[in-house]
């Protein structure tokens, strides 16, 4: 059926007034859907025929105001608020109050402060040789509080300042701190130059390290006995020192009840003996806490006459033996392991130094050494020699030992020859020898320089030294000597130190240079009976002085580089040891050459002021008119020395210095009168030299004991 629609279309209320023309054949097909679809009955009019109302259309078309945008945006901004104002109610706000401090003070009360009152008094019978006691350290206070270190110990006195309105405060004296001496530094691991005037001292010293240990746990005390007849005395006072020791460990074991409840492996102090010389011998296996049975094996020790001791060999084989004791068993070891060394020279095994080092660090052993004082820059000494055996000839003599040096390399040049032709004195070091010294050092032990004639305000001479004692003149403060501590490094270590600085460089191989000791005691007196004996004597005292002149001169061609790098070193004890070698090599180069061009002068020939004398005699003076280069040497040489003496008193290198500079360094011709010989006359009784004794005399005479060879000590 065809559909015949108007010819236009009329615009609704509301609507854009054009409207696309729609093609017939488009309508008629829209028109066949919309009636499938669309049920009549709900058209309103539309059925009836009539024209549906276009404001009826325009209402269903219209969304309803909830889902309109307005809406949505209206809902969203609701809900962006109410999250914005609940979050800000959820924050809080912190306000800063001022905060009420009371402050209140209790009224202390008057306490006394606790009196410790000491029960028990120990004292020594023997009578004190001197007063004071080597023992005790001085600066045991000053560590015990101290918070800084320096090379001396001070403890400063307290300022008792009275309470005024106004004044002055002297902060730098009130609040002064205590100042600890520098060798108590927790990396210093031992103590050496600990000077003792005999055994007794360092065993009591030794007694309180052996207490200690014994607060911690029981301890095993090992004794290195050196095998040599030398030290058969000193072995004897010791064991008159063990009764001392046991009582007061006795004491300890009485009062501590701790010590009570031990027995058997507790016992707190085991005892072991071992003796060395050329070989090592372990007296006591196992070890002992019977006093009676110690004394009787130190008694039979048997003296080895080799003259080798292997103390280094000793102590490694020592600790390797009680290591057992020093092993973890779950409360910590089960002894403390404590060596006691006791020897009268520096060993002659060094090259096991390292190794007995590390296995007594390994196993936390340290080795306390009862030894002798090293000569200062020596290898040997003399030692005053008496047969122990009374049956022969009891007269002193001395005997060559190996006591030095303290360091491990020289550090003092060799020069002979003064100006008063007196053979130079042999002088403490202060310190042990070096390898044992080290020992000491590197394993928290104490090296004690023991020697009976010690006396550090006067010299000491021959005649005043105990038998087997060594020969040295001179000893120094140990408080002053702390100061110069030798270099305890290991040979690697100490080689690259001397590297590090020109100055050390030159002392070290000046000092590994041969002596230069060309003349004991030159001539200085010329008696001229005639020209040509008068020559003849000139030229042969020339000849001994050139001999001399090489050394001294290469000596101090190796020296000088030193002289630009005196400012930069720090170390006192290089310091003077440059200083003094500098100084000395230069006076004796300048008195040998000085002398030989006096001699030269007086071969040109010299003519008496007084006609009568007939002797030239050359003296020591402050002038030199032969040259003003060796004028120059001299001024320089003096400046040296007397600075060694200003700046390290009280010290071996200042007392060299002080008697270089006694002795002036020119020379000066005096002239004399020399009688001539007078004739021999004749022998009484048949030309007998020795006269018949007056027969009281002959009475008195007895025979003397027989004298047999000193052995190697």
């Amino acid at each position: 059926m065809s559909t015949t629609l108007p010819p236009e279309i009329p615009t609704p209320t509301g609507t854009p007034a054009a409207v696309t023309a729609i093609p017939p054949d488009r309508l008629d097909d829209d028109a066949q859907a919309a009636d499938a679809q669309t049920p009549h009955d709900s058209m309103g009019d539309a059925a009836d025929g009539t024209d549906p109302d276009w404001d009826e259309l325009d209402d269903w078309d219209d969304p309803p105001w909830w889902a309109s945008d307005w809406a949505a945006v209206l809902v969203t901004s609701i809900v962006a608020h109410l999250i914005v104002v609940l979050t800000l109610a959820l924050v809080r706000l912190h306000q800063p109050v001022e905060e009420q401090v009371a402050l209140m003070a209790a009224k202390s009360e008057n306490v006394p402060d606790p009196v410790n009152l000491i029960d028990t008094l120990q004292y020594s019978d023997d009578p004190e040789e001197s007063i004071g006691a080597d023992s005790l350290s001085v600066s045991e206070a000053a560590t015990a509080t101290a918070i800084e270190f320096a090379e001396i110990a001070e403890i400063p006195s307290p300022v008792d300042t009275p309470p005024v309105d106004f004044g002055q405060v002297i902060a730098s004296e009130v609040f002064s701190q205590p100042v600890a001496p520098m060798q108590r530094l927790t990396n210093q691991k031992g103590k050496v130059g600990e000077g003792t005037q005999g055994a007794a001292g360092a065993i009591d010293r030794i007694t309180f390290e052996i207490l200690k240990s014994m607060e911690e746990r029981p301890t095993l005390v090992a004794w290195l006995f050196d095998q040599s007849g030398s030290l058969h005395r000193q072995r004897q006072q010791i064991i008159g020192r063990f009764d001392r020791i046991y009582e007061e460990l006795g004491i300890v074991q009485e009062n501590d009840e701790r010590f009570k409840e031990r027995k058997g492996a507790d016992v707190p102090l085991l005892t072991s003996i071992v003796g060395f010389g050329q070989t090592v011998q372990l007296y006591n296996e196992k070890p002992s806490d019977d006093l009676g049975a110690i004394k009787q094996i130190i008694n039979s020790i048997n003296v080895d006459s080799s003259g080798v001791e292997r103390v280094f060999t000793a102590v490694e084989e020592a600790a390797n033996e009680f290591k057992r004791f020093r092993r973890n068993t779950g409360d910590g070891p089960a002894r403390n392991v404590i060596f006691i060394v006791v020897t009268d020279e520096r060993g002659d095994d060094a090259e096991r130094l390292e190794r007995a080092i590390g296995t007594c660090r390994r196993y936390a052993i340290p080795v306390h050494v009862i030894g002798v004082p090293a000569p200062f820059g020596r290898e040997h000494t003399y030692v005053k020699y008496v047969d122990p055996d009374p049956r022969f000839d009891q007269s002193a003599r001395w005997a060559e030992v190996d006591q030095g040096p303290e360091t491990l390399l020289p550090e003092r040049v060799q020069v002979g020859f003064t100006g008063d032709f007196q053979q130079e004195p042999t002088v403490d070091s202060g310190f042990g020898p070096y390898a044992l010294t080290r020992l000491c050092y590197e394993t928290g032990g104490i090296y004690f320089t023991v020697h009976p004639n010690r006396n550090m305000n006067r010299a000491v001479y021959r005649g005043e030294v105990d038998p087997y004692a060594s020969d040295l003149r001179y000893f120094f403060d140990p408080d002053v000597m702390s100061r110069y501590r030798p270099d305890y490094l290991s040979p690697k270590d100490y080689l690259e130190f001397v590297r590090q600085s020109p100055l050390r460089q030159a002392l070290v191989q000046a000092a590994r240079m041969k002596p230069a000791q060309g003349i004991d005691a030159p001539r200085t007196r010329f008696v001229k009976r005639n020209d040509a004996g008068l020559v003849a004597d000139l030229t042969r005292a020339q000849q001994d002085a050139a001999k001399l002149e090489p050394t001294l001169l290469m000596m101090a061609q190796t020296l000088m580089p030193g002289m630009e790098h005196r400012s930069d070193e720090t170390s006192p004890r290089w310091q003077a040891g440059f200083d003094l070698a500098m100084g000395r090599v230069l006076a004796q180069k300048v008195r040998t050459e000085t002398y030989n061009a006096m001699l030269a002068k007086a071969k040109r020939g010299m003519a008496f002021s007084d006609a009568k004398n007939n002797t030239w005699v050359l003296k020591p003076a402050d002038e030199i008119t032969v040259g003003s280069r060796w004028q120059r040497e001299a001024e320089t040489a003096k400046t040296l020395l007397q600075s060694v003496v200003d700046n390290h008193p009280k010290t071996p290198w200042a007392l060299l210095a002080s008697q270089e500079l006694s002795t002036p360094i020119g020379w000066q011709w005096t002239e004399q009168f020399t009688a001539p010989d007078p004739p021999r006359p004749n022998r009484p009784g048949n030309n007998n030299p020795n006269p018949r004794p007056p027969r009281d005399d002959q009475a008195r005479m007895l025979q003397k004991a027989p004298t047999r060879p000193i052995p190697k000590l």
